[in-house]
């Protein structure tokens, strides 16, 4: 049903790669879907999405699934300059014009990534459990102390302060700093919306990505007059962890 094209390099100084998923469906169309994976920006890969990407080629889209430029040893804005790369790559070298739409769905930290390319393309969006708030989250949360495993490293067990610790790990690990100004230039509303078009954010309702800070960037939307669909799950499950869930659901907002 799906055909698989792996490590195809879209960006050849770093080479960096995307897998390419083409629905062999006659009937199929030619649209596009851009799958962003997650990880806080220092760990993940396009291997994690295998299966979404499958299903979501069977469901008629050409799915592309790029890598991205991981911290420490690529600090922002790297990754927001990847994936920049990556869609003037599609547009120059693989005949990005002949699709009739492009589209995304982009998992955690991808998700605020497939915030930064709506905006400044268009696409219709949909993001997973995305964070949208670094320097009010760090202002509001200055006892919380970094790491990828508090419960390992600081013998923690409440899933609240395990996610706290893991929130500031990996935005500063990705920042690069606890500066306040380059905190802001990663926060979502830091970008440039002018061209934002369909957008569903879909949260739960107590987990990583907190709701308080969602629903100020989704405010800020508001008042630059921009719709957004809300989406929020009960439980504490993030991004991955619903996916399978709600592909199907992401998929339709995407094709209507």
């Amino acid at each position: 049903m799906v055909k698989i094209y792996n490590e195809i390099v879209y960006e050849q100084n770093k080479q960096l790669t995307t897998d390419l998923y083409l629905p062999t469906k006659k009937k199929s169309n030619s649209k596009a879907l851009l799958f962003w994976h997650g990880g806080g920006w220092f760990r993940g890969d396009k291997s994690n999405l295998k299966e979404l990407c499958v299903q979501s080629a069977e469901a008629g889209f050409t799915v592309f699934a790029p890598n991205y430029s991981l911290a420490p040893s690529a600090i922002f804005p790297a990754a927001h300059q990847d994936c920049l790369s990556f869609v003037n790559w599609l547009f120059d070298h693989h005949d990005g014009q002949k699709f009739t739409s492009i589209k995304q769905i982009g998992a955690s930290s991808g998700g605020s990534m497939a915030l930064f390319l709506a905006g400044k393309f268009g696409f219709p969006t949909v993001t997973w459990s995305a964070p949208v708030s670094f320097s009010s989250w760090l202002k509001d949360h200055p006892q919380v102390k970094p790491s990828p495993q508090a419960n390992i490293d600081f013998g923690l067990t409440d899933i609240k302060q395990i996610n706290d610790s893991f929130y500031k790990y990996f935005t500063l690990t990705y920042v690069g700093s606890s500066n306040e100004q380059a905190l802001r230039k990663l926060d979502a509303q830091s970008y440039d919306y002018q061209k934002l078009d369909r957008l569903l954010m879909i949260n739960s309702t107590d987990e990583l990505a907190p709701v308080k800070y969602l629903l100020d960037f989704i405010a800020e939307l508001a008042r630059q007059n921009h719709a957004v669909d809300l989406k929020l799950i009960a439980g504490k499950r993030h991004a991955m962890a619903y996916a399978q869930a709600l592909l199907t659901t992401s998929l339709n907002y995407l094709d209507k």
